[in-house]
């Protein structure tokens, strides 16, 4: 499978860095990575790995302002495509078509392509402007999962908690983790 991974600057970094490993860990993903500038810097501030870290995870990557390459182009074909995390500023600009940098078209792409788009938008409390430009997202086809923890799990660590998410989003895109911790119905 083709994953498009893209990484804005809202926080809750560890979500792309994780899936990026989570993927690599994968045999037959080929991780595509879009870093933004914002999403390096929080990167770095939230994790302390920086965008070479990140970008060591991905067979390809791509600079904001490649707008020639490949994924630009809805005949390269991909499997999906996964925000994670994004900003409600990149969202807004998905949503309203406006593909001013490589991350913006390439999600373009994958709606208009009727590809898989995953995005883990990171925002809180949300205002009707928000809340539209995710009706619009989902009424185009895309899939808004913000990295909202269960706790049916147990979770003992940060990392059972991002991992959570982050196990949804393999389901969404069609990689389920046999080791995803799943509600199996209460215990007697």
């Amino acid at each position: 499978m083709r994953i498009v991974v893209g990484i804005s600057g809202a926080s809750g970094a560890i979500y792309g860095l994780r899936l990026l490993e989570r993927l690599r860990a994968r045999e037959g993903v080929e991780i595509h990575l879009i870093l933004t500038r914002s999403g390096e810097k929080t990167l770095f501030l939230e994790t302390g790995k920086s965008a070479a870290d990140a970008r060591g995870l991905a067979h390809l990557s791509y600079s904001m302002e490649d707008i020639g390459c490949c994924l630009a182009s809805g005949s390269y074909p991909t499997d999906a495509m996964v925000v994670a995390p994004c900003s409600i500023h990149t969202m807004s600009a998905i949503a309203t078509g406006i593909s001013s940098n490589l991350l913006v078209r390439a999600a373009d792409v994958a709606l208009k392509e009727r590809r898989k788009l995953v995005l883990m938008v990171r925002e809180s409390p949300l205002h009707l402007g928000h809340l539209r430009n995710m009706t619009a997202l989902a009424e185009m086809g895309a899939i808004i999962a913000p990295p909202i923890p269960g706790f049916y799990s147990d979770p003992r660590t940060v990392m059972d908690i991002v991992d959570h998410s982050v196990d949804r989003v393999l389901d969404l895109i069609g990689l389920p983790d046999r080791e995803a911790r799943r509600w199996e119905g209460p215990k007697h």
